[in-house]
């Protein structure tokens, strides 16, 4: 009998330590990533820049850095938060509007439960986008570099946002107010706020299916535009080794200021990758771009910026997180809008881009 209530004893006091453990776990992570990359454009601009329709691995014909940056996220049951300082051709490009500091914050939010037994959140600051399928992590993508439609939709925002998640995992939905498309500080002159949803559906562990919205104006208000747009796409892991992804945008913002007339834009984009070993995978994108008004990407031309993209990308994990990516992508449109070192119109650009991407 005391043999058996020294077990017990013993017993309760190994649970009550490993308790106290997970009690006093550290909820601190920092976290880091760097993509170092080459790219050569056949085109080989003047400035060694890629047109400005392109938002990331935009430098021609040298060794630079897309994305690096180093993060901490606190994290416990009713708390959460983030902080991330960014560099690279990247936060060059899409924080270009953004003054001082600014320009490196590549993530800065804090967020609370607000509810004993649902997932129910509120999260305020810069966030990543609720818009699209891809990141500015290239590691997380199917592709090396990045679609059209992704690069001219938000990669970031700032603002709040109350999101839900349902117990069993497979809904997810969010309302936010924003300060802009793609915005820390909203544009001088602008007393408008921007509204946004998500709501993303997981019947499997296989499927996601994701609806997203933007409704604001991005301009001063004496030249205030409303901007409509949706993001649909969904996510489908076929088999172990086969994978597809399927995306359309839809946007539709005002001629003038009231008007009743709208210029829209559209991109629908396939992107499948193929694995045949856990090292090795092989995406190939096809991709279409048209915005025959200049909403988003101004050309001046008489058709505006009609263009077609595919692209071939072979990744190998050189290390579990170390990856060598490379992809040839082409692009051509309708009209000549694309400009080579002689400072001659053309319709193609052929690229190559290769990259280094290591996270820790």
């Amino acid at each position: 009998m005391k043999k058996l209530s020294l077990l017990a004893f013993l017993m309760l006091g190994a649970v009550s330590t490993l308790h106290a453990q997970e009690e006093t776990k550290n909820p601190l992570k920092i976290s880091g990533y760097a993509e170092v990359y080459y790219q050569y454009d056949f085109n080989n601009p003047e400035n060694n820049t890629k047109p400005g329709f392109v938002y990331s691995h935009n430098r021609n014909n040298e060794v630079n850095l897309n994305l690096g940056f180093v993060k901490a996220n606190y994290e416990t049951e009713k708390l959460r938060a983030n902080v991330a300082l960014g560099v690279g051709t990247y936060m060059n490009s899409n924080y270009a509007a953004e003054p001082g500091v600014l320009k490196n914050i590549y993530e800065a939010n804090v967020g609370v439960k607000i509810s004993k037994n649902k997932n129910l959140w509120i999260d305020a600051g810069i966030m990543p986008s609720h818009i699209g399928f891809e990141s500015a992590i290239s590691k997380d993508c199917f592709t090396l570099t990045r679609s059209i439609l992704a690069d001219n939709s938000p990669y970031f925002e700032s603002g709040a946002k109350i999101s839900y998640s349902s117990d069993n995992g497979k809904w997810f939905v969010s309302g936010l107010v924003l300060n802009g498309w793609q915005r820390i500080q909203r544009v001088n002159g602008n007393s408008t706020v921007a509204f946004g949803h998500q709501l993303t559906y997981r019947p499997t562990e296989k499927i996601t299916l994701n609806s997203s919205s933007f409704i604001g104006n991005d301009k001063p208000d004496n030249i205030k535009q409303m901007r409509y747009f949706h993001n649909l796409y969904g996510s489908f892991q076929i088999s172990k080794k086969f994978a597809l992804i399927t995306g359309f945008d839809i946007g539709a913002e005002q001629k003038t200021k009231g008007s009743d007339q709208y210029n829209i834009w559209y991109s629908p984009v396939v992107i499948a990758k193929y694995s045949p070993t856990e090292k090795l995978s092989i995406a190939a994108r096809g991709e279409y771009y048209s915005d025959e008004k200049g909403v988003m990407i101004a050309t001046g031309t008489a058709n505006g910026f009609k263009t077609f993209g595919y692209s071939v990308n072979a990744d190998y994990w050189i290390l579990p997180n170390l990856v060598w990516r490379t992809e040839l992508k082409n692009l051509s449109s309708k009209d000549d809008i694309f400009i080579n070192r002689d400072n001659e119109l053309k319709t193609n650009n052929f690229m190559v881009v290769t990259s280094l991407a290591v996270s820790f």
